[in-house]
């Protein structure tokens, strides 16, 4: 049964078709941003509009396309931004005091709506995925009939299998919201990434490791 008091929202913004989700509680009117980047004004219009106050930062991992409104955002805002402890070291700029350095299983709760923080290493060694209700904000972990990368620097695709082998035991009916939008539509249910997700098929490490050699 979904939660009554949950707020979700989801954004499109910046040329690499990345999303930017808002995710809350509809009594409390306050929410989380998840990855604030490139429209930082428009992101906190789109939440006024909503009658939602933003009062916390989530981030799925470093990478400038998830954080390069977070300098902004903290001029705007004086919140606590939550990473994954393995990303800190890859995180420049933020101030100490608003950094809150988060393990998987760690929750936060904003009204009747619990956020739990889950760590998918393999795009980046502190990559975070982010479980509310029946939905996971997945960032560049998993997209839609695709995964993320693991060439780029801290990346790791045996971390990455091992990643995608736990998100693949979520429910049938959980939602998995990207972190871009690269596939044929926004969202998908788990039943259906099972399903068609090439990525969530391998059923060995070597066999997936081979596939990404390619």
């Amino acid at each position: 049964m979904s939660n009554p008091d949950l707020y979700l929202k989801q954004m499109q913004v910046g040329p690499m078709e990345n999303f930017v989700y808002l995710i809350g509680s509809k009594s409390k009117k306050e929410a989380a941003v998840v990855d604030a980047a490139w429209d930082v004004s428009a992101i906190l219009e789109a939440a006024k509009e909503d009658g939602m106050a933003v009062k916390h930062a989530l981030v799925t991992h470093y990478h400038f396309d998830h954080t390069n409104g977070l300098a902004d955002l903290l001029k705007k805002l004086d919140i606590p931004v939550y990473i994954n402890k393995e990303e800190a070291p890859w995180m420049k700029g933020l101030a100490k005091a608003n950094v809150q350095a988060v393990s998987s299983g760690d929750p936060i709760q904003i009204g009747d709506v619990k956020i739990s923080f889950l760590h998918t290493p393999g795009h980046t060694p502190g990559s975070q995925c982010f479980c509310v209700d029946e939905n996971l904000v997945s960032g560049d972990t998993l997209f839609i009939n695709a995964c993320g990368r693991t060439d780029l620097p801290g990346g790791n695709p045996e971390e990455m299998y091992k990643s995608l082998a736990m998100l693949a035991k979520l429910p049938d009916s959980v939602r998995l919201y990207p972190g871009h939008n690269y596939g044929d539509k926004p969202s998908a249910l788990m039943q259906e990434q099972k399903k068609d997700n090439p990525f969530l098929q391998y059923t060995s490490l070597d066999h997936f490791l081979r596939a990404f050699a390619r």
